[in-house]
């Protein structure tokens, strides 16, 4: 057995399902909450009305309103974007690039690009499109007799979760630039000083992201072209599928609504256009302020819309879609319960006063960076990670004067970078592919130690 098969044994044998890591970690933050030292019991307390005060804590974070929107917010980005990838103009799109993917390292260098790009944009969009281009390459070397490395191309094909925390999907970026989402989330001893929001012209557009962005989309295709180069690659067989052919059934009434190309393309042109009314009509004096998630999930739903031509075809993407919400919907309510307990508990206070005492104005922004990417292996939500980290990062980055914006985005990159040793959102490629998570990880493990570099110069220079 290989390192790397031991590696993925150990990994598969240490976590259980990220749903089943979700109520452990609540258990643990329970019992960590109950033998926490500014906790002790007082005199006329018992453990019992401890146990019960921390439940009540718990059960106010987990139907928080404000928590359980965010979650319906981020489900519909991950699926709008998904039904993106599935329209006839992406597929179009990947069938135009095939001919350029003439060998195993060109082939890889195109899929990571794009797939950077898209996932930049918006990362259910990305992920789904690199899974499908890989099949795409696959099917497309299967008949023109290329060597192919599957592995390295289903990696290529996962990069874009290397980016998309630092794009306008991010969800923690997303939400901090929606009015009195930081407020909420600070811990009540610095909501004082926390500002109303954090536009993207301070996080996606900081200098900062601009030239980490940059330098991911030049070193992380450029670094899988030279491995494309020096892998073996194998010719594989065909693995075309006859596709099938479903009889037209004749439609009557209304049903001529649904599929009708001039009332789907209408009605996703007048969301569009009323998307660039909201943006030009907002005061130029607060730059992107006008974008948040509510403004992205509309322009995602017009460009669905737009893409699909017709609401049947529009909503047979979303039935196929609609899955890989799950995690979100039934995983982020106990993610909000955690930073209930923790929030009201005190912990959270405790651990930035920690965090302040070992770190300085230079060093704070790495310590949050490593940090971010631990928890992700437990967390690997970005948005729920956000909801657990946020509020101890937004106390320590005020009470020591260092730049908020900073902060978050050291979280970001964090929790970026582990995603390529964490292969939740791989899930869906490993599906489209039928590669394991095994063939993957030898090649998301050498982007990860390019992305380290990139995040940590990206941190130490801006």
């Amino acid at each position: 057995m290989s390192l790397i098969e031991k590696y993925i044994k150990g990994i598969r044998f240490l976590l259980p399902s990220p749903f089943s890591i979700a109520l452990l970690l609540t258990l643990f933050t329970i019992f960590l909450a109950l033998i926490w030292p500014s906790q002790s019991l007082s005199e006329n307390q018992n453990w019992l009305d401890k146990i019960i005060n921390i439940l009540n804590s718990w059960n106010d974070g987990l139907w928080n309103v404000k928590g359980l929107s965010f979650a319906i917010q981020m489900m519909l980005m991950l699926l709008l974007g998904h039904v993106l990838a599935l329209s006839s103009p992406v597929k179009n799109a990947i069938n135009q690039l095939l001919p350029f993917c003439s060998s195993n390292a060109r082939s890889a260098l195109i899929i990571t690009f794009f797939t950077l790009v898209l996932s930049w944009f918006n990362w259910g969009l990305g992920l789904v499109f690199g899974a499908v281009f890989c099949k795409k390459i696959m099917e497309y070397a299967a008949k023109s007799s290329m060597g192919l490395n599957h592995g390295l191309i289903g990696a290529c094909g996962y990069s874009g979760l290397m980016i998309w925390h630092g794009g306008i999907s991010g969800s923690s970026l997303v939400k901090i630039s929606e009015r009195g989402h930081l407020i909420d989330l600070a811990p009540k001893s610095v909501k004082s000083n926390v500002p109303e929001l954090i536009d993207f012209s301070k996080t996606v557009f900081s200098n900062m992201n601009i030239a980490v962005t940059c330098s991911l989309l030049v070193a992380l295709p450029v670094t899988m072209y030279l491995l494309g180069k020096k892998t073996k690659v194998i010719v594989p067989s065909a693995m075309m599928l006859p596709e099938k052919h479903q009889q037209k059934s004749t439609l009557i009434g209304l049903e001529k609504f649904d599929h009708s190309r001039f009332v789907g393309l209408g009605i996703g042109f007048f969301i569009l256009l009323f998307c660039s009314y909201l943006a030009i009509s907002h005061p130029f004096t607060s730059t992107f302020q006008f974008i948040n998630p509510n403004y992205l999930n509309l322009t995602l739903l017009g460009l669905a819309l737009v893409f699909h031509g017709k609401i049947h075809a529009f909503l047979k993407a979303i039935e196929k879609a609609i899955g890989g919400t799950a995690g979100i919907l039934i995983q982020f309510p106990l993610y909000f319960g955690i930073m209930g307990i923790i929030s009201e508990t005190g912990i959270v206070s405790d651990l930035a006063a920690y965090f302040q005492s070992i770190s300085t104005n230079y060093t704070y922004p790495i310590f949050t960076f490593i940090s971010a990417g631990m928890v992700n292996f437990f967390v690997p939500s970005g948005g729920g990670q956000w909801y657990v980290q946020g509020p101890l990062i937004i106390q320590s980055a005020v009470e020591m004067g260092i730049p908020l914006n900073k902060s978050i985005m050291a979280m970001a990159y964090g929790d970026q970078l582990t995603n390529m040793m964490q292969p939740f959102w791989a899930l869906p490629l490993l599906g489209i592919t039928g590669l394991k998570a095994k063939d993957i990880i030898p090649y998301t493990l050498i982007m990860m130690v390019v992305g380290f570099i990139i995040f940590t110069l990206g941190l130490l220079i801006f």
